[in-house]
Order: C-alpha cells, then structure tokens, then sequence
C-alpha cells in the first residue's frame, strides 16, 4: 500500500527518504491497483537491468557464485529466492545455521477470458476502482470450499507447513482451517457491493492488474500449490472465471533464511565475520519492499564501512528499524520471518486503534529525519 494509514505505506516512505532508487522506479512503472504499489514487472525488470549494466561502477558477472572471498573484502548477500544449493551449502558450513521456508505465488488470468457478466470492477467501499471482483454465492462458496479442501496437491521435498511465510500461506491451507476462513482472508467480501443484486456477496474473489494494458490479471491471495489440472478445475469453480485461460499457474518454492538474531548484528553484518552483510528475504525478511529497502540500509552502511566510519542502525520507532530490530534482537528462535507491520514498533498505549498507528506513524516519520541526519554526515 502507499497511504501511511498502512504499515507497507510507511515502509515505503522511509525507503524513498533514504534513497532507494529501486522505489523510486517501481512509482514510475506502477499499475493501477487502488492504494497498492503495484509494477509492471517487465517494464520494471527492464529499468533496472539496463541501469545495472552500463552502470559505471559495476562488473556483471553471469555465474554461480558457491563460495565468498571473506579474508578482507567486503560482501553483500542478497540472494533472496535465488539461493543456489552450492551456496546455500556453504552458508551452511559457514555458519552451521541456515534455515528454509517455503513460499508460494498465486495463478495469473488473461482478462479477456473473464467472464464480466459475472464479475465487476470496484474497490472496498467505492462504486470505482482497479480490482475485479468476481462474487460467489452461499451454494457457489460451499461447492468451492468443499472441491478446494480435498484437492490434490504438488509433493514438495522436506515440505512442513511450519516454514510457510504467513503472507504466502497457500489458499487450501487456508481453507483446511476452517470453513469460514477464506471469507475472514482473501475472499472476504467487507466493503464490496454487487451492482447485479445491490448486496454484500456472500464471497469474493478479487483479480489485480499484472500489467498496465490489464490484459493479465492475479488472484489476490490465491498462492497454491495445487496440482496445475486442480487449479484448472478449482479456478473453473468460480463463476466469471469458468473459462479462464490461465497465463501463469500457481507454484510453491523453497527459499533459505538465516537464523538471524544468532548471525547478524543489527546493522546487517554477520557477527562472526567483519565485513560479510546480508539483505532482504535472506535475513528472514517477507516481501518486496521490506527487501528493497533493507538492501538500501545495506547500502549505506557498506559505504561507511568502507570508509571506516561507523555503520547506522535505524531507529526502533521507525517501520525499518522495527524490521531490523526483529531479525536481529528479538531473540526468538527459529526466527519467524516477517513483514512490516505495527506490531514491531514500541507500544503506544491507546484504545482506538487507528489513533494509535496514526501515532506510531507521526513518531516513525520524527525519528526518521533524526536518523536522516546521520545518513548524510
């Protein structure tokens, strides 16, 4: 999200206000998609590869990396979900602690194959809007939640619903918890009028732009791991999308992350070996943003480190240094991988909810410019 009423929204300030150039051109290829930040993923991909390679200052080197040069140079690891097995072996070995999770992403519609007689366009609470909102009924949802419970899924090695990132919970493992569970998560129907009948839906699945023509559409929330034939068949369930051509089928992965309270210092460093940094989903951070400007902080601090000043940790009031401070600090272990959320900064003690993040909010912004100031000492 980009409003500030939202914890994404707040991480997304502070990481334009210490420079990240990745934010800075995902709002020039964004899409419409209500309050949410979202690319246009070729577009985007395309800036940034093209500034990486006639950037002056760096060698692309197109090759396996399976070990790092630790004897006095400087190295940054941000591998994400591209953790190849030889590297992940050797943090292993360098280590002895190297976590995995798994993470799953949704299936992907061409939009002229949905089924607009039985869907319309709207945002929660407006007539207007991005997202395409495809209602079921009582008896369409039930034969929806009974097929999505009993489906068939993808085997994966070393598979344990104890790595899955919370975000990314696959959508039958959402249903399996309870038959209500998909209405209280991504098929919640709060917010939303069906212009056909005048009411709430009783369910809804909502589809986003993936692209700025909105000739590809994603399930929100719909991350599976079912067999591809049962995402056919399951998708088919739903009434504007029973001649859906998918573009892209769901899929789960595995990811590696460290257990980072016992291996890094709050500035992103490895505590054992000066001058190794780590960034992003690696440190057991969740999302897009939340690796985009980790990687920033990174930044900054290599090039102090380099310098030979000292490195800079963000402020605990502010939605980064929450992050930081979780992977880092907390001191549980394993480590949970998280995202930004309010819950990681220092209490406030109010009743009303939204008045209390909207404090959280003004204190963030206030330690922010503090910190700001040791940025560009």
């Amino acid at each position: 999200s980009k409003s500030l009423d939202n914890a994404s929204g707040l991480l997304k300030e502070e990481g334009l206000l210490i420079g990240s150039r990745l934010l800075e051109a995902a709002h020039r290829h964004r899409v419409p998609a209500g309050k949410a930040l979202a690319v246009n993923r070729e577009t985007f991909a395309r800036e940034i590869t093209r500034r990486i390679e006639n950037h002056p200052l760096i060698s692309v080197r197109r090759e396996e990396v399976c070990q790092l040069d630790i004897s006095g140079s400087v190295n940054i690891v941000c591998t994400g979900p591209l953790t190849s097995e030889c590297l992940e072996n050797y943090l292993g070995e360098l280590f002895g602690n190297a976590l995995f999770f798994f993470d799953a992403v949704a299936p992907i519609v061409a939009s002229d194959s949905v089924n607009f007689e039985r869907a319309f366009v709207a945002d929660r609470y407006s007539d207007t809007g991005d997202y395409v909102n495809c209602p079921l009924t009582t008896e369409e949802y039930e034969v929806f939640w009974k097929e999505i419970v009993s489906a068939e899924v993808l085997e994966i090695e070393n598979f344990s619903d104890r790595f899955l990132f919370e975000r990314c919970q696959p959508v039958e493992e959402i249903a399996r918890s309870g038959k209500e569970a998909l209405r209280f998560g991504p098929m919640k129907p709060v917010g939303l009028t069906d212009p056909a009948t005048g009411e709430e839906p009783f369910a809804v699945v909502q589809l986003r732009k993936e692209n700025l023509s909105g000739s590809l559409l994603s399930l929100v929330g719909f991350q599976t791991r079912l067999k591809w034939s049962e995402q056919k068949r399951i998708l088919g369930l739903i009434p504007a999308l029973r001649n859906a051509d998918i573009a892209r089928y769901g899929v789960m992965h595995r990811n590696t992350f460290l257990d980072s309270p016992k291996l890094l210092n709050p500035d992103l460093q490895s505590k054992d070996y000066q001058g190794l940094f780590f960034a992003g989903q690696i440190c057991g951070l969740e999302g897009y943003v939340e690796a985009i400007v980790s990687g920033r902080l990174v930044a900054i601090n290599v090039n102090r480190f380099v310098d030979g000043r000292r490195t800079l940790i963000p402020p605990k009031e502010t939605m980064l240094g929450g992050l930081v401070n979780h992977v880092t600090v907390s001191g549980r272990s394993p480590l949970r991988p998280v995202y930004a959320n309010f819950g990681l900064l220092p209490e406030i003690r109010l009743r009303d909810k939204r008045e209390k993040n909207r404090r959280k909010v003004l204190r963030a912004q206030e330690q922010m410019e503090h910190f700001l100031k040791e940025v560009r000492k």
